[in-house]
């Protein structure tokens, strides 16, 4: 194994690390599966190919980042961390089993998919800061940035298959066996909870319970003119741009036409884009803010080059281009926040991350969803065009700071490229 091939999949040779890892990757690839199987079932089976459908079931699913944001932040720094993931896996298996119970015997309806959506989403907001901050306890500090980029490796990997499974199981035996499956696939993750040694675990620092604990999260990032430009820039892009969903089932099926082997296979070769994206990642040493810049204006460049896309595979390859953006922007979101951010705020810092980055969908979905529905699906590619740059001009206006690098020996500001 060569030297830069080691350096890209360093945290591996943690043991707690590929434990968790192997349970990941299983688990991932039934989220993708179940993510392409609900789209699909909204978009073509109970609606008539009604994409603000699609954007209320993702409203639903992801508001409750935003909701519950208060205490998902707090039970991430106050609360067992392994036992919480416990909870939280086996409560959106449990869905997953459920719904797609529903499914396979027929009597699925669009408001029962509306409110496992809801309920799948309270239990992965409680799940989402958690399972971030938890890396930092299988690697520790130093190998901080590299599982972070592994973990998006895993995460993406299986989203070139996940996907492309889906679109044969729809079309071979129908909609629901995707839910099933993607509720089995949570018995790996579980296993390796269990399987984890304990005793090698870095632990994070955990808060004391004071009064005011819930809003100091607020307070700690308002104080830091850094992190607030870095979720200024989450807010645009995970609100107008990060809608996958709509923008490649509606090209799928109202551009170009394609059955749902077309439409999964669209999901996977994105995939491809944010793979490539997270290895090249890994093999960095410690993230940038440049990597935000970059990222963004990046993610505009695809957008747009994917709504002026005269056929199904420029689509595709336009694809490849935003999956590479995406990823290099929020991985480098997940780092300098939580490399930066104090051990023991760790928890509600990064709440409020995936809050803001997922939690403006309720806004955002149902928007380009009407977009999608009305001017057309090219447009919709353009409201996300636009997120990036408004992101990209926010990065360029972000004044010099020393906040960056004041935890785990990051480079300071005097080290970041001019803004």
């Amino acid at each position: 194994m060569s030297v830069a091939t080691t350096g890209i999949f360093r945290s591996l040779r943690n043991v707690n690390y590929r434990i968790w890892a192997a349970g990941a990757l299983v688990s991932n690839v039934g989220t993708w599966m179940q993510r392409t199987a609900q789209d699909w079932l909204v978009l073509t089976q109970l609606t008539h190919r009604d994409a603000s459908a699609v954007g209320v079931v993702m409203a639903l699913q992801f508001g409750p980042q935003l909701l519950l944001l208060p205490w998902t932040g707090f039970a991430a720094d106050h609360y067992n961390q392994r036992k919480l993931l416990m909870a939280t896996q086996a409560t959106m298996g449990i869905l997953a089993l459920a719904l797609g119970v529903l499914t396979v015997t027929g009597a699925v309806q669009l408001w029962q998919v509306d409110v496992f959506a809801f309920l799948s989403g309270c239990a992965s907001a409680f799940d989402a800061p958690v399972r971030q901050t938890f890396v930092t306890e299988l690697v520790g500090d130093a190998d901080l940035p590299n599982a972070v980029a592994l973990n998006s490796t895993s995460f993406n990997a299986a989203r070139m298959i996940g996907p492309a499974v889906a679109g044969l199981l729809i079309a071979s035996v129908g909609t629901g066996w995707a839910f099933v499956l993607d509720g089995i696939s949570f018995v790996a993750v579980l296993a390796s909870l269990f399987l984890l040694r304990t005793s090698s675990l870095h632990a994070n620092a955990r808060a004391h319970r004071t009064r005011g604990s819930l809003t100091e999260g607020f307070r700690y990032v308002w104080s830091r003119p850094d992190l607030r430009a870095i979720l200024v820039m989450l807010f645009l892009i995970g609100t107008f741009g990060l809608n996958f969903s709509i923008f490649i089932s509606t090209m799928a099926v109202s551009v170009f036409h394609t059955d749902a082997r077309g439409y999964g296979l669209l999901s996977s070769i994105m995939a491809v884009g944010t793979v490539a994206g997270a290895l090249l990642a890994a093999g960095g040493d410690r993230p940038r803010f440049r990597s935000l810049r970059v990222g963004a204006a990046m993610f505009g460049l695809g957008c747009a080059l994917a709504a002026m896309a005269p056929n199904y595979a420029l689509f595709g390859g336009a694809l490849v281009i935003i999956g590479v953006a995406a990823i290099t922007f929020t991985n480098a979101t997940n780092s300098l926040m939580q490399l930066t951010t104090e051990a023991a705020m760790r928890g509600r810092v990064m709440a409020l991350r995936v809050a803001v980055a997922l939690g403006g969908t309720p806004i955002g979905a149902p928007i380009v969803g009407w977009v999608a529905n009305h001017p057309g699906p090219r447009w919709a590619l353009g409201v996300g065009a636009a997120s990036g740059i408004a992101a990209a001009i926010v990065a360029v206006r972000v004044p010099r700071t020393r906040e960056f690098g004041v935890v785990a020996g990051l480079p300071s500001a005097d080290d970041l490229p001019e803004p």
